[in-house]
């Protein structure tokens, strides 16, 4: 149902545009709130077990999306989906790098999360289009049988995977080096540089994502934007952060030390070209430097983490991400008002 559920909530169930934004949005809101507690839970309870509940609510929200009839329902399904992304984000990078460190694997973390992200860029477009194509042949109900069954895949998948033991030892090519940092990482562990660290990781991405969200929007809502030109926009810049994943996948190993100027170096090239008509360029570039940028933070931060804390990082990254986004989406909406009244 990827890009033509709200066409589904609109014309075929007859809710108000203005009520499925809001419902929408108090999902978004719930999430957020819920990022770094369900993080916190995650690493207290397990990744996987994090992973499974998750992929089940995500199962049960598709359900209730499918068949809500009324406001309420409606609500149900959004708190639902919401809950269930809350719990699976920051729990997946946690468990893929224990994984890979219990296996010897440290170092292919990174490479591996930018593979992951990049096909599910690539993923995204295909079932952008294939959602359309299903629905014009065999109807709505086939998309959300589909929708379900991926969804049942999913929680499939979170219960055939093994929850690496606690503490499991970094081995491999790199182990001087990761040895090295992790005595740093000790003698920080409680004190302020480590936490300058940690912000300076996720603080600019998070920027970065804000103003990318906010070029995006000024890109779809511009003039001259057209349905076929709104659709080949979001296929460009999802491929385009697919491409960029795919070249953080094949980068150098970062400890993060620059990634902050990457990214706010990035983001303040783009503020020129939206003041002008490069709303568009600035966004499908945006979003190949978001792409390479998010694989190689997430492998930053989960070096500077412990067993105890790598599922919070990760989500409090989420967090401010998703803050960053809302506050690029109101700024560009403004800015947008206020370009049309002139």
């Amino acid at each position: 149902m990827h890009g033509v559920y709200l066409v589904w909530l609109v014309q075929e169930r007859g809710f108000a545009p203005a009520l499925v934004a809001t419902i929408l949005a108090a999902g978004d809101l719930c999430m957020f709130a819920l990022e770094v507690p369900t993080g916190w839970l995650a690493d207290r309870l397990g990744h996987r077990i994090s992973l499974m509940t998750g992929s089940g609510l995500q199962v049960l929200g598709m359900l209730a999306f499918w068949q809500a009839d009324t406001p309420a329902g409606l609500l149900t399904a959004s708190l639902l989906v919401a809950i269930a992304d809350a719990c699976r984000s920051g729990a997946d990078e946690a468990l893929l790098y224990r994984t890979c460190a219990a296996l010897g694997r440290e170092a292919d973390f990174q490479s591996i999360h930018a593979r992951i992200d990049a096909i599910g860029c690539v993923s995204l477009v295909a079932l952008l289009v294939a959602g359309g194509a299903i629905v014009g042949v065999a109807g709505y109900a086939a998309a959300w049988g589909i929708e379900v069954a991926l969804s049942v895949a999913g929680l499939v998948l979170a219960c055939l995977m093994i929850e690496p033991p606690p503490g499991a030892p970094v081995t491999g090519a790199d182990e001087r080096e990761e040895g090295a940092a992790s005595a740093s990482r000790g003698l920080a562990a409680a004190g302020a540089a480590r936490t300058c660290a940690v912000v300076w990781l996720i603080v600019p991405a998070a920027v970065l994502d804000g103003v990318a969200s906010a070029a995006a929007f000024l890109a779809q809502t511009s003039h001259d934007a057209s349905v076929p030109g709104v659709t080949g926009l979001v296929a460009a810049i999802t491929l385009s952060e697919a491409a960029g994943a795919w070249l953080a996948a094949r980068a150098w190993r970062s400890d993060g030390r620059h990634l902050g100027l990457l990214a706010f170096g990035a983001a303040a090239l783009a503020v020129p070209l939206l003041m002008s008509a490069g709303a568009a360029a600035a966004a499908v570039a945006l979003a190949f430097v978001l792409g390479l940028i998010l694989p190689l933070r997430a492998a930053a931060l989960q070096r500077a983490a412990s067993d105890g804390v790598r599922a919070r990082i990760a989500s409090l990254a989420s967090a401010c991400d998703m803050a960053c986004t809302t506050l690029g989406l109101l700024a560009a909406g403004a800015w947008g008002t206020r370009r049309r009244s002139r």
